[in-house]
């Protein structure tokens, strides 16, 4: 007898068997036949979740900026752990850490792909800022920094580490260690706290 499974549950299998090949075979090399096969399933079937293999991808994207969201918003509840060591820990949760998450970001990244990139990048700001900005106003009301505007300086801070740490992998280490250092220097600045004071919280978010 054939099981007709519900449409999020077979929406959800799709995405699986696409992140699986997508993570062993890479992104342009799996066909949407591949998926098929993987699954045993109809092509009809697929076309009815995802009208390409570029709508798969851009479900993936949806899965793994909710699911780093969630990894977030986790360390937030830590109210056992100081608040710049949350930081450190909230910034590095939200680092891709496996083959499929990798293989999305080269595809985002790639120029054809711009738009896509947007995508996630207004995601990943609408998930995570509030998330961020909840930490700083702890920080500000432990007296740690003085902005009056944290929600903007975790935006203007993202948007910044999202374009300019892209190609950090590119530059000499000399050159990344500059970046890196007047990353923190001008984002001490937008929080008002004292030279150095984030060296300690923002190294190891570079290190990892």
């Amino acid at each position: 007898m054939r099981i007709v499974k519900d449409a999020a549950a077979r929406r959800s299998e799709i995405l699986d068997a696409a992140e699986k090949l997508f993570g062993t075979k890479g992104y342009d090399a799996t066909s949407t036949g591949d998926i098929l096969r993987e699954l045993g399933i109809a092509r009809g079937t697929l076309y009815y979740h995802f009208k390409s293999k570029e709508d798969i991808l851009d479900a993936m994207i949806d899965r793994l900026t909710q699911a780093l969201a969630a990894r977030a918003a986790e360390v937030l509840d830590r109210k056992d752990i100081p608040v710049l060591q949350r930081l450190t820990l909230m910034m590095q949760s939200l680092q891709v850490n496996n083959a499929v998450g990798h293989e999305i970001m080269s595809q985002v990244h790639k120029p054809q792909n711009a738009l896509m990139h947007q995508k996630m990048q207004e995601r990943m700001l609408t998930a995570v800022v509030p998330l961020v900005t909840s930490l700083l106003q702890e920080a500000r009301e432990e007296g740690l920094c003085q902005t009056r505007y944290p929600e903007e300086v975790t935006e203007m801070t993202l948007l910044y580490a999202s374009t300019v740490f892209d190609e950090l992998s590119g530059l000499s280490e000399e050159k990344r260690q500059e970046k890196v250092l007047a990353f923190i220097y001008n984002l001490e600045r937008l929080l008002q706290m004292p030279e150095g004071s984030l060296m300690e919280t923002m190294i190891p978010i570079f290190q990892s």
